[in-house]
């Protein structure tokens, strides 16, 4: 029996919610991580580029879900995740958790092409943005609900009591991916060769594509890893001022996915990601001056445009490269994933360099970001023939 696809967009929302509440608590209580476990700054830092670059593994597992299907991709990314809340809650230490980090990443990394290749392959491109960016309100409604969530549960038990509630949810959607999903159908012995599947990426559009993200998203956590640390230490901010910052994040970021809902379908997925990155240069420029004058207000105000503008232009990008390579679709959206996640690695080495050189503040960071925008815009140029001839009419 086929069950509607909003049902299914529904669950792919709630599965992601999981995720990257995983995800993204990291950022805002790094230093009460960073406390609670006893290890320095700098080795938190390299547990999170470790994530990150063992996400250059991640298309070697979310392959399957070209080579076996979108369900089965699905479910041994959430798979991972479960295995890697399991340790930490049950061993939990530096180690667990950052095997956890490495883990949860990679099942991450996994799960997330699949379920987009899922939607490519049931939805036409020209409406293709809607969807997308309906699953992506998990990102921000996870800095809405659950990181302060984790935040208030980090506070009253200690940095390892949100990995036991993780650790729930997520088995319990594991479960109902498993029965709500249809099965896989018998792919082709020609269509299943791994070799020819990976030989697609070095194709000049993925290529092209691929180099787009991997620049924006190093200016991004270069900013992203640092910005709870310069914030308590330059401003003050404690564990609950920035639980409320966390929490306008997410709704500025849900402004951003919103926005690519309503606008990006009509007016094109490659000039939206060139909107994006344009303001995103802004916002950072504001971060900068609220850097350099030391505002506070500012400061705020510069997080939230930033957060904002890159999550419509990652967004934006997601529809954009799931037509560049249709007959290797979840193939090139993990090797996507898994250069964003090396580009988030190459940020977290650079930011404490950026952050040293600034003064301890964000200054240097953010002009960073700017360059790397700009240089990103310019590789740019080689995808608009993926999006023009599809433009609705």
């Amino acid at each position: 029996m086929k069950r509607p696809l909003l049902l299914q967009i529904l669950a792919f929302i709630v599965t992601r919610l999981v995720f990257n509440t995983m995800y993204r608590m990291a950022y805002p209580f790094l230093p009460f991580f960073v406390r609670g476990l006893g290890v320095d700054l700098d080795s938190m830092s390299r547990a999170m580029s470790i994530r990150s670059a063992a996400g250059m593994f991640s298309p070697f597992l979310a392959v399957i879900a070209d080579l076996r299907g979108r369900k089965a991709g699905m479910l041994t990314g959430l798979a991972l995740f479960v295995f890697g809340m399991l340790l930490v809650t049950a061993f939990p230490s530096f180690w667990t958790f950052a095997a956890a980090l490495i883990l949860t990443n990679i099942g991450y990394l996994t799960f997330i092409p699949a379920m987009q290749a899922y939607l490519g392959d049931r939805v036409p491109y020209h409406r293709r943005a809607l969807p997308m960016a309906l699953t992506e309100l998990a990102w921000s409604l996870s800095f809405i609900l659950l990181v302060p969530l984790a935040g208030w549960m980090i506070g009253r038990w200690g940095w390892n009591s949100p990995f036991p509630f993780l650790l729930g949810l997520s088995l319990v959607m594991l479960g109902v991916l498993a029965w709500q999903l249809p099965r896989d159908p018998v792919i082709p012995k020609g269509e299943a060769a791994l070799g020819k599947k990976f030989s697609a990426l070095l194709s000049p559009l993925a290529l092209a594509g691929l180099s787009v993200g991997f620049l924006f998203n190093i200016g991004n956590e270069s900013v992203n890893l640092l910005f709870g640390v310069w914030m308590e230490d330059r401003f003050g901010f404690q564990l609950a001022a920035l639980g409320l910052v966390s929490i306008g994040i997410g709704f500025a970021e849900l402004g951003g996915e919103s926005l690519v809902g309503l606008l990006v379908d009509r007016a094109g997925k490659a000039r939206s990601v060139a909107a994006g990155l344009l303001s995103n240069c802004l916002a950072c420029l504001l971060l900068a001056g609220a850097a350099r004058f030391s505002q506070p207000g500012i400061a705020v105000m510069g997080l939230l445009a930033f957060y904002l503008t890159y999550e419509f232009t990652i967004v934006s990008f997601l529809p954009l490269m799931s037509e560049a390579l249709p007959q290797a679709r979840a193939t090139l959206l993990a090797a996507n994933i898994a250069i964003l996640s090396v580009g988030r690695a190459a940020g977290a080495w650079l930011a404490p360099y950026l952050f040293s050189w600034g003064g301890s503040t964000i200054l240097v960071n953010a002009l960073a970001a700017v360059c790397l925008n700009l240089l990103a815009l310019g590789m740019l140029s080689f995808l608009k023939k993926v999006d023009q001839p599809r433009l609705p009419e």
